[in-house]
């Protein structure tokens, strides 16, 4: 989990009051500007958790907005699933066959699908289940299990500090929202941040990370539009550690149409880092956008070969039915989701929790 706000209710009354600020946009367009094959709308996503000053029990209604967030994949793969187990008087091969049809059309992709299905074939004969019913609860089980040992771990590790966030992505999919909320939320929790504002090439990336630097009260090194990307990470490490930030964000172009020029540039990033910043705790976090379904997986691939992608932002889960696509990358790329977007306000960005997350589709 996120541990960003401090236990102060005058602290949260300040956040919340600025959270209202945040989703009245009245200063330059904060979206995303695609120039990408995958460009899409962007999403205006959120970074904070919140807990109860007296029980340390999360608060603001997040399980609730991740259910209303999580609709759309609900309805698209939970109720189907019911309405098939409904249809069938018992458990049979032409049962498991309509289950994987469903899991494969909410995006949860064919290899993960098979082997859920495989898992959840040999779990009803061992068990002996004869009564349809209690196929769905098994199901949920057995994704719940293949993802957690899939991946043993979905927390965003920044300790200990400095560490150093490096953000990649397309074009498109909320990377540059994305960095300006997660400053907002790690300044909230008393944290001194810095962004490398590395994304040169997309116009109006530069002023974007501005508005939000200002905002979040982060610091920014910044060069022109058209500048060597790496020259400003370097000027951003340098300037971490003469302020002695706790945590810089990197932002990076996301030009997949060009993927060798997008190797080389991500691979001098990645030497710099190491070179300059060795003693720091580094996380890279692939930004995806899960409106775009198996195209997300191609990217997260594609991205995988280029860098060392230790986490996934998966953005817009509440504008698509193919929530699946999660699923499908802990379980097939072994990709942990370490952040989700399930709505348009400041505040619907959430730590990435499997139980939640699946307690939260099949409910």
């Amino acid at each position: 989990m996120f541990n960003w706000f401090k236990k102060d209710k005058k602290k949260q009354e300040e956040y919340n009051q600025t959270l209202e600020s945040l989703n009245t946009d009245n200063g330059i367009d904060l979206e995303d500007e695609g120039d990408s094959c995958e460009t899409v709308e962007d999403e205006a996503v959120s970074t904070h958790q919140i807990e109860d000053e007296d029980s340390g029990s999360v608060s603001g209604g997040i399980l609730e907005r991740l259910k209303n967030g999580l609709s759309k994949t609900r309805k698209d793969m939970s109720n189907k699933i019911e309405d098939i187990i409904s249809g069938y008087k018992g458990v049979d091969d032409e049962l498991f066959d309509d289950l994987e049809d469903v899991l494969v059309s909410a995006d949860v992709g064919v290899n993960p699908t098979m082997m859920i299905i495989d898992r959840l074939r040999e779990r009803v004969r061992e068990e002996r289940v004869s009564d349809p019913k209690e196929v769905k609860g098994l199901l949920k089980d057995e994704i719940k299990k293949l993802m957690m040992e899939s991946v043993p771990s979905n927390e965003l590790n920044l300790l200990p500090h400095p560490s150093v966030l490096l953000v990649v992505g397309v074009n498109g999919v909320g990377k540059t929202t994305t960095i300006g909320k997660l400053a907002y939320g790690f300044k909230e929790n008393g944290e001194k941040v810095l962004i490398a504002a590395g994304d040169t090439f997309r116009a109006a990336a530069i002023e974007q990370l501005e508005e939000w630097s200002n905002r979040a009260g982060a610091e920014i090194i910044s060069h022109t539009e058209g500048s060597d990307p790496a020259a400003v990470i370097f000027d951003g490490i340098q300037a971490a550690k003469a302020r002695k930030a706790d945590i810089l964000i990197c932002d990076t172009a996301g030009r997949l149409h060009n993927k060798s020029n997008l190797m080389n540039e991500l691979n001098k990033i990645f030497r710099i880092v190491e070179r300059e910043y060795g003693e720091a705790t580094k996380e890279v976090l692939l930004v995806l956008d899960a409106t775009t379904g198996q195209n997300a997986i191609n990217q997260a691939k594609v991205f995988k070969e280029v860098a060392n992608i230790t986490g996934v932002a998966l953005t817009k889960l509440d504008g698509t039915a193919k929530g699946g696509v999660a699923i499908a990358l802990q379980t097939e790329l072994k990709l942990p989701i370490k952040i989700i977007g399930v709505g348009e306000k400041v505040e619907d960005l959430q730590p990435f929790d499997t139980d939640s997350f699946i307690d939260a589709i099949f409910e």
